[in-house]
């Protein structure tokens, strides 16, 4: 009887997992295709590396630069999100502020999460401007954590909660600073927590597009901005785009296969007593 019950829910997951790789097997696919192939909606086709050779070879394509501009401000926005998130979780949590407090800033970081990035980037554009930050990494490095902070706050939040007060007690007995407390004791306990939201930041922050093409240049593009760009006012290059799409989730497919356990550990730590 378990078996035949089993078997609707294996159909329905088979199914949800067909739904959700398809796009993906069709942009990798598409990668391989020629424009004409492509275009002619050819079911059978020759496998080709054309593209790939042009994203990643081509003189005229900054791929490669891009690949490395997401990468420097994924890393230090997510670094930045994760040690700003972690200490005011903490301190939100531990360090016994009025309740009014809490309510106030956790919903206030709330209803800035809600607004959408576009509405803040032309702000920010004239902010950037006025500091002399345009043109450079920091201007997308500070919007992306400005961005993210709030979810991160949020995640972070309950996974501190989830340190036990006995042993923070116990450390307190013992001497132990608030800075060591943090990250001698609590730190190893939230750990899987902290992995699961920083590789959550990062790949929100690999994947934003609309704040990174008002802020960025052609030195500091970041990957979407540089995929967009193939799509040129009388020419859409788009075996190009689906080549560059297809090598863009490399380092999303390896966080989350290395981190797999972190983040099913992390954000299940609070469901289960």
């Amino acid at each position: 009887m378990r078996r035949a019950h089993a078997i609707p829910v294996h159909i329905a997951l088979i199914l949800s997992a067909f739904i959700v790789l398809v796009p993906f097997i069709w942009v990798i696919g598409a990668g391989f295709r020629s424009q004409i192939s492509l275009l002619m909606g050819e079911i059978w086709f020759s496998p080709t590396l054309a593209s790939f050779n042009d994203v990643l070879f081509s003189r005229a394509s900054d791929f490669v630069l891009n690949f490395q501009n997401s990468l420097i401000v994924g890393l230090a926005s997510t670094a930045l999100c994760l040690a700003i998130a972690t200490t005011a979780a903490w301190s939100l949590g531990r360090l016994h502020w009025p309740r009014s407090v809490v309510v106030l800033f956790l919903g206030w970081s709330l209803l800035f999460h809600m607004l959408p990035p576009v509405m803040l980037a032309g702000a920010w554009y004239s902010m950037v401007r006025a500091v002399h930050l345009e043109n450079t990494h920091a201007a997308i490095i500070l919007a992306h954590t400005t961005l993210n902070l709030p979810m991160a706050l949020w995640l972070m939040g309950v996974f501190v909660r989830e340190v036990p007060q006995e042993l923070l007690d116990a450390a307190n007995i013992d001497g132990a600073s608030p800075w060591m407390t943090l990250w001698k004791i609590a730190r190893p306990i939230f750990a899987p927590g902290l992995a699961a939201t920083g590789i959550m930041i990062f790949i929100f922050s690999w994947n934003e597009f609309a704040v990174a093409l008002v802020l960025a240049v052609k030195q500091t593009a970041t990957v979407p901005v540089g995929i967009a760009k193939y799509a040129q006012g009388y020419e859409i290059q788009y075996t190009q785009m689906a080549a560059s799409a297809a090598l863009s989730i490399i380092p999303a497919v390896i966080l989350l296969v290395l981190g797999q356990r972190a983040i099913v550990s992390g954000l299940t730590s609070g469901a289960l007593k």
